[in-house]
């Protein structure tokens, strides 16, 4: 018993103690004072922390956009129902008949259209979407740009091109627009900028109070015989959407999520503005196309990708690979692996996975099967696409 009688029988932890002791080597004190720090820590906690933690955040980096897009039913609502009116058509009904079909009446004569386009570097598609409106169309109006919507200077591609298109030259109005070229600015500033300059061009070319104005992108291609409904019959809705079957590739892979409209309006002048968005609640289905990277050569895809206003959705530099946008193509899945962009949990996953071919040719543009050797890519079972 140590001097006063007094005896401490409280353990002390021998190897805690000694990491202050002189004979201790430096490598051995490092180590002894670790293991101090995490005697206090259980195992499956330091696991979670420095393994699970990182695994998480690694797999929020590579799939929070999917993970986002499935939440969607949690944060936005669905819009809006259309007003949906029927479409009817037969090549052996008159027209007096399809426009009572509708609810509307015929007039004596045909209205006026324009049909109004910002074009990029979309050759096939324009002349597929040009030779199949042609008879209906009193005006063509086309304006390009050098610069992308990105604000990446591209060439006056159209200009190149003219000559394949003089079947409408004598109908055709033609302008040309400046790019901005702002760094880092929000790719939808620009776009809408070169629409305001084709609302000018519109009105340069001539239109009038109730012709009708088509307002759509170059790949949203109306029906020639809708197009012809709506100038022969009288009463229609001053503003009208128009349903497009939405194909991704080619006319084969096709998406029923009716998600794509053009639109068509009888011209107010100070009132109409050439715009690409929801103006209407009226909506006729069935009334076209909408074949959004309907390119012939990979090259075409990948300049799309970086040049059009959604490029925040190449979220790794491999989806530009030209291997993976071929692979892509022939699985017909999502070119930026995205999720369905719907708003209940039930349509998106019905539709997750590829898209089932349709291998349907059957109510395509006449213009296509008239010209299958040239436009073979785009038609049922012709995935592959030429590298140049």
């Amino acid at each position: 018993m140590p001097e006063g009688g007094y005896y401490n029988s409280k353990k002390s932890d021998d190897f805690c103690e000694d990491v202050c002791g002189p004979q201790t080597a430096r490598v051995a004190l490092s180590l002894t004072r670790l293991r101090c720090i995490l005697r206090g820590f259980d195992l499956k906690a330091l696991l979670l922390l420095f393994v699970g933690v990182p695994i998480f955040i690694f797999g929020i980096y590579l799939h929070g956009q999917k993970i986002t897009y499935f939440l969607r039913p949690l944060w936005e609502s669905p819009p809006k129902p259309f007003n949906i009116i029927p479409h009817y058509y037969h090549e052996n009904v008159s027209m007096e008949n399809l426009c009572k079909l509708h609810g509307w009446g015929i007039r004596e004569t045909p209205r006026r259209v324009f049909d109004a386009v910002l074009f990029s570097n979309e050759v096939d598609i324009l002349a597929v979407r040009w030779n199949e409106l042609h008879p209906y169309i009193s005006e063509f109006v086309l304006l390009e740009s050098n610069s992308t919507f990105t604000g990446r200077a591209k060439p006056l591609v159209f200009a190149l091109n003219r000559e394949k298109f003089k079947f409408a030259e004598s109908r055709l109005t033609y302008g040309v627009v400046g790019g901005r070229f702002v760094k880092g600015e929000n790719p939808f500033v620009e776009e809408s900028y070169q629409r305001v300059a084709l609302d000018q061009l519109i009105r340069i070319a001539g239109i009038n109070e109730d012709d009708l104005l088509i307002m759509s992108d170059v790949d949203e291609i109306p029906s020639g015989h809708t197009i012809n409904l709506l100038r022969w019959c009288d009463e229609i809705p001053d503003k009208l959407h128009l349903e497009l079957r939405n194909y991704l590739y080619s006319f084969e892979f096709y998406q029923d999520n009716k998600s794509w409209r053009a639109s068509v309006h009888r011209y107010k002048p100070g009132k109409t503005r050439y715009a690409h968005f929801r103006q209407t609640d009226d909506l006729l289905v069935d009334s076209g196309w909408h074949c959004s990277f309907c390119f012939r050569h990979i090259s075409e895809f990948i300049f799309k990708m970086k040049a059009y206003s959604h490029v925040d959705r190449i979220r790794f530099s491999y989806y530009l690979k030209a291997s993976r946008i071929q692979d892509v193509i022939c699985r017909g899945a999502d070119l930026f692996d995205m999720l369905p962009e719907e708003h209940t949990f039930q349509d998106i996953i019905a539709k997750l996975g590829p898209i089932p071919s349709s291998f349907s040719a059957v109510n395509l543009p006449g213009y296509l099967l008239q010209n299958v050797e040239k436009y073979k890519y785009l038609l049922p079972g012709n995935c592959k696409r030429e590298s140049g």
